[in-house]
């Protein structure tokens, strides 16, 4: 799954990343975002633009808007057959931009927060799907999810999940509103290579989505010990 993950970069850095035409929101360091509060998310109509959403998605059919904060992430074993994603699917994709995901690992009793990045540091962007919901007195939400997959070799110690990371040419096709068929979507959602990921142990505060600072990424004591 992915439950908690950081996005530091500054609008500089996302805005060459993605070649982005249109900023919406203010771009501010995140480090330890949590599910219900509003992620940077890039979407494609004819040009890229950089807007903000709820994490946890709230279908347009809803009766209730809490209904999202059980759905911060979408199987992709699934999602084309799901009432809640197969309409996004086809329609509302998105990118859910991080430089950064935590998962925790246990060790004997107690769990160790690590921080799972690319080597080479860059920002990179999860698949996500995104709707609107709105209502009976007109209060709109945009919300959305991310999809995860199987966890690579890499990740497999630590959860049998991951978020799917979407290489630079499975972006463009992800974003491309051309795209229907989900038939071209689905092989998009893979494990992303483990070789080209690392991962740390940090600090325990991460565990508190109330902490949300550069503390969360200081490394943890050096006499914890990570299963390879």
């Amino acid at each position: 799954m992915c439950g908690r993950f950081t996005l530091t970069k500054d609008t500089k850095e996302i805005t060459q990343r993605w070649q982005i035409g249109r900023i919406e929101v203010e771009v501010k360091p995140r480090y330890n975002i949590a599910p219900t509060q509003n992620v940077l998310i890039v979407t494609d109509d004819g040009e890229r633009e950089l807007v903000q959403m709820r994490w946890g998605l709230i279908p347009s059919w809803a009766e209730d808007p809490a209904v999202g904060n059980h759905m911060i992430n979408a199987r992709a074993e699934t999602v084309a057959a799901k009432p809640s994603f197969r309409d996004s699917l086809k329609k509302r994709r998105c990118l859910v931009l991080a430089d950064g995901f935590y998962e925790w690992q246990k060790q004997g009793s107690a769990k160790q927060p690590v921080h799972i990045v690319l080597k080479s540091r860059e920002p990179f962007g999860f698949a996500g799907l995104w709707d609107t919901w709105e209502s009976p007195d007109g209060e709109k939400i945009n919300s959305c999810t991310i999809i995860t997959t199987e966890a690579n070799e890499l990740l497999k110690p630590v959860h049998d999940r991951m978020p799917v990371i979407l290489d630079r040419e499975a972006e463009d096709v992800w974003l491309d509103p051309l795209v229907l068929d989900p038939a071209k979507l689905l092989p998009l959602l893979k494990p992303y290579p483990p070789e080209q990921m690392e991962f740390y142990p940090v600090s325990q505060i991460v565990n508190s989505p109330t902490h949300d600072t550069p503390g969360c990424l200081v490394l943890a004591s050096q006499s914890v010990q990570l299963k390879p």
